[in-house]
């Protein structure tokens, strides 16, 4: 249920709510692939660092440990302790993005896993009951991610087979969610938007999806190769046609001026393994830019990473100690830079929203967009 509360130009103000929590929007969700953020980090540390959703993933927990052990265990929030939402990617990007040798057919795909080669099928209702067992608070559809660029004929055969493997999904997941052991039977599917560049592609898959009447839909089949200008430009081809009345995904993106440009288009929630990743490289986000702890500038700086920041990294530690954990390759490190990074993005949407809530986001976004991507 997502209730528009206000919007300032096309950026919007909103929450949605669902049986595990409400979530106040715009909302970043944090990555745990596996069941857990990469850098030693718990969902019990996600509560100190501001966060709303945990997002984990189909295909990885399908495949280690098993989705049908985490169902004997109780579903993903008793398996991580997560007890807020949760949202479960589809499997759909990384069936196309790490698996070897893949077979699309109607009926779905076939491919050989990254860990050990052994092959597996998925298609739209495998993809269902894998979720099902997990038990999130949201399942995505099962869709073809298209790299960019890609052909307009397949782009188009594609997405119209995304059409129909979405409305093979609705059917499956109705029928899960009557099951009298069904961990979540309240789980929410959630619609992706797909036509890789093509505005005309897109156009007519919203259209086409927006008629399931879903609780929520997403743009997917972006960030994947094409330049942030396209992506833009797609958002604001796509928006128009996306129901005012349910909250708007936009998968895998981005930066934090990526994010503040597709709030100010009108998307909600965002997912990304960027301020993880990045951090476990010794790199971190500022609300002055990105700040590079493995420079040989910070062995004797006794101010924490970055000043009034309130995460547990920078109330405690500083980044001259950073630094030397970062270069001595001490897991420590890479946990407090990703910290740092965590409640760095949780706190920059609780920004976006304080000033939604004045009527001030054209201000914040021209105050800050200028310094947040620069490099210190």
């Amino acid at each position: 249920m997502y209730q528009l509360l206000k919007q300032e130009g096309a950026a919007r103000r909103g929450q949605f709510t669902t049986v595990h929590g409400t979530v106040q929007t715009p909302a970043f969700m944090n990555v745990a692939t596996d069941g857990a953020i990469k850098g030693a980090v718990s969902a019990l540390d996600l509560k100190e660092l501001h966060c709303q959703v945990q997002l984990c993933n189909t295909y990885h927990l399908h495949l280690r440990p098993g989705d049908d052990k985490v169902k004997k265990l109780g579903g993903l929030h008793k398996f991580t302790q997560w007890d807020g939402p949760i949202l479960t990617d589809s499997g759909g990007f990384q069936v196309f993005s790490l698996a070897k040798l893949r077979n699309i057919q109607e009926e779905g795909v076939t491919f050989a896993s990254h860990i050990d080669g052994h092959k597996i099928f998925m298609g739209p209702e495998e993809s269902m009951q894998i979720q099902s067992h997990l038990g999130s608070t949201i399942a995505m559809a099962f869709d073809e991610c298209m790299k960019n660029p890609a052909e307009y004929d397949y782009a188009k055969r594609s997405t119209e087979r995304t059409t129909r493997w979405l409305i093979r999904c609705k059917a499956e997941m109705e029928r899960l969610n009557s099951l009298p052991d069904t961990i979540n039977p309240q789980q929410m599917l959630w619609g992706i938007n797909q036509g890789a560049t093509y505005k005309d592609l897109r156009i007519e898959h919203m259209k086409a999806i927006r008629e399931l009447d879903l609780p929520g839909y997403a743009i997917g089949g972006l960030a994947v190769g094409e330049s942030a200008d396209v992506m833009y430009d797609i958002i604001e081809t796509v928006e128009p046609y996306m129901p005012k009345d349910r909250p708007r995904y936009l998968m895998g993106v981005g930066t934090p001026a990526n994010i503040l440009e597709s709030i100010r288009r009108g998307v909600d929630i965002f997912d990304c393994v960027m301020p993880t990743r990045n951090a476990r490289h010794g790199h971190a986000f500022t609300m002055q830019g990105i700040r590079n702890l493995m420079n040989a500038k910070y062995e004797l700086d006794t101010l924490p990473i970055e000043e009034g920041c309130e995460c547990p990294t920078c109330r405690h530690f500083t980044r001259a100690y950073v630094h030397h954990l970062m270069k001595a390759g001490e897991m420590l490190g890479m946990r407090l830079m990703v910290l740092h990074n965590l409640y760095f993005y949780n706190t920059l949407m609780e920004k976006i929203r304080d000033a939604l809530d004045k009527n001030e986001f054209e201000q914040f976004y021209s105050k800050v967009l200028p310094s947040i991507s620069i490099r210190i």
